[in-house]
């Protein structure tokens, strides 16, 4: 793809997007040539979506899909990521106010969109089948390469059979707008000082404490137990309707099966892509989930046999 000179390549992400802002229009060409119906398509419509209640998200410029590309609205480069990088003294306050754009994002009940290509999109529910599998990437691209081969095959049938039996104790229902990668690197403070939502695209319908756990147990940024406390309770006093024992217990069992998923995913980037910088990232990721486990007893079995194969990580 040929751009003029006024564009210039930014930073991507673990997709296989490519991002070229220009520099004069206030514009963002994303370019994608695998895996174009997720990163393209399914990308603007759920955009859409959000625009339509109120949600900034970036707006589509222009498309030109057989091209592999679109443009969209610059929304700027100051992440809330970058924004704690330089200064955490407001930290909470700044928590508080993520918190009101992920209620007013659960509030979201569009199912069904137009894309650009007049084509109805249907978003998808987040099924325990699709936790399941997610949670196996730990088994596919981790564990081969910390286990040796007479314990592999034994531990991934313990470790499956246990992620069955936690997905079947959640007990909220998959009614809920779920972004899915809802943390301080996917939220852009723009001009007027108001949060926007990028990397859109993976939402599904799923369960209401999940973009929560992305949000607190973010593994990119870390953050004290006492702060990650504040913002769980923040939550709860905004959405005082909630049983809050049945979402603690939804909360903790997700944050849980998100950060064994987040380090498959990070060995994966290492081994297939070569991009080696997210290994960094998985001691901090084994923080959380030991962090969780060690306050829920519906997690002790869990907890005992990751303790008994990854001792490195998990307390006994």
């Amino acid at each position: 793809m040929k751009l003029s000179k006024d564009f210039r390549k930014i930073k991507g992400d673990a997709s296989f997007r490519k991002f070229y802002r220009n520099i004069k229009k206030n514009s963002i060409i994303v370019f994608a040539n695998r895996e174009k119906i997720k990163n393209l398509l399914i990308y603007d419509t759920i955009n859409k979506i959000l625009i339509k209640n109120n949600i900034i998200a970036p707006k589509l410029l222009s498309q030109n899909y057989k091209k592999n590309y679109i443009e969209i609205q610059d929304l700027g480069n100051k992440t809330i990521y970058q924004i704690f990088l330089k200064n955490k003294k407001n930290q909470y306050s700044i928590f508080k106010k993520v918190i009101n754009v992920l209620n007013k994002i659960q509030l979201v009940k569009n199912k069904k969109i137009k894309n650009f290509r007049n084509e109805l999109y249907l978003i998808k529910d987040y099924k325990n089948k699709i936790l399941l599998d997610e949670t196996k990437l730990f088994n596919y691209w981790y564990v081969p390469k910390k286990l040796n081969k007479k314990k592999i095959n034994t531990f991934n049938s313990k470790f499956n059979k246990e992620i069955k039996l936690l997905l079947s104790k959640l007990n909220f229902r998959n009614d809920t707008f779920v972004h899915r990668d809802f943390h301080v690197s996917n939220l852009i403070i723009n001009l007027k000082n108001q949060i926007g939502l990028i990397d859109n695209q993976d939402a599904l319908i799923g369960n209401k404490a999940y973009d929560l756990a992305s949000l607190i147990d973010d593994v990119r940024y870390k953050t004290s137990n006492s702060l990650k406390d504040k913002v769980y309770k923040y939550y709860l006093k905004t959405n005082k309707q909630i049983d809050a024992d049945k979402f603690k217990n939804d909360f903790d069992i997700l944050s849980v099966l998100r950060n064994l998923k987040i380090i498959g995913i990070f060995m994966r980037l290492a081994e297939r892509d070569k991009k080696r910088k997210y290994l960094k990232l998985i001691p901090y990721a084994w923080k959380m989930i030991d962090n969780r486990m060690s306050k829920n007893k519906v997690l002790d079995n869990l907890k005992f046999l990751l303790a008994s194969n990854f001792p490195k990580f998990i307390t006994k």
